[in-house]
């Protein structure tokens, strides 16, 4: 489904990035609950979260999400939360799913659903059937929206056989990720194949690895869909790679694209409303 109204999903922080490579990448609560809050006031929407452990590595566990999805909800209740489900450091699915047992202001609207295996640069990112299937289930037991996460066209048609046997529940979001150097490159002709898959009834957003994240911003925007950005898929400001950017810039040069486009910015209000998401 296109609109009008372009959601901007904030990736702030990934599994990867680290000091050593950016000083920008906010890892412990404070530092990304200020991100989250610059980039709020720059028309972030929905923000995907990765939590860290307190010597700054990928944690999967609740009681280190617990206090970044609270922390939002007192930025703006309104702001859509996804938390990530990844399998590339927790690999069962009990791991997978700790998150998913939060409560309260701790409980997020939404969590990542990679529907199907790739390799990233150096690393395999796995996800079998029965992984998939197991998440999806959870999420909908819990009342969690799945955040489709795809990296080939067949993914989104395993998103349509979930839809179609019960495991997810319309309406849909996805992020298409382009660029990755072990899956699907950007261009035009690769994200059209993309949405050949998809239903018409689908919220789509693309993101770009590296260098390719301000073309596939770009590309989304002009053609209705949204955009996912940040820090997560890349830590440059500039294709030369000289200057290293922050979440609040990335975020501000889409929102000058979006403007120049015409395309006005969702409000994490309107982005519920699009989701089907219960109000904050």
């Amino acid at each position: 489904m296109s609109s009008d109204a372009l959601i901007i999903n904030l990736a702030p922080t990934g599994m990867v990035p680290t000091k050593d490579t950016t000083p920008h990448v906010p890892i412990s609560t404070a530092e990304i609950l200020a991100d989250v809050e610059r980039c709020r006031a720059h028309g972030a929407a929905i923000v995907h979260v990765h939590a860290r452990d307190g010597d700054g590595r990928p944690s999967h566990r609740a009681e280190h999400f617990a206090p970044i999805v609270a922390g939002i909800r007192a930025i703006d209740p309104e702001m859509v939360v996804c938390v990530t489900c990844s399998g590339r450091f927790a690999v069962d699915l009990d791991s997978r799913a700790e998150v998913l047992s939060l409560d309260g202001d701790a409980k997020p609207d939404m969590a990542s659903l990679t529907l199907g295996s790739n390799n990233f640069a150096r690393q395999a990112s796995v996800n079998s059937p029965d992984t998939i299937r197991g998440l999806a289930e959870r999420m909908r037991e819990r009342g969690i929206r799945p955040e489709l996460e795809v990296f080939e066209p067949g993914m989104v048609a395993f998103g349509r056989h979930l839809v179609e046997r019960g495991l997810i529940e319309p309406p849909c979001y996805v992020n298409v990720l382009l660029g990755n150097p072990g899956t699907s490159r950007l261009s035009p002709g690769s994200l059209g194949a993309f949405l050949a898959e998809m239903p018409d009834d689908w919220t789509w957003a693309a993101a770009g690895i590296g260098r390719h994240q301000l073309p596939a911003n770009a590309m989304a925007i002009a053609a209705g869909g949204h955009v996912r950005v940040g820090l997560e898929d890349n830590i440059w400001w500039d294709r030369a790679r000289t200057t290293p950017a922050t979440n609040e810039q990335l975020v501000q040069r889409v929102a000058r694209l979006a403007e120049q486009l015409e395309r006005p910015l969702a409000t994490p209000a309107d982005v519920r409303r699009m989701l089907g998401l219960p109000r904050g």
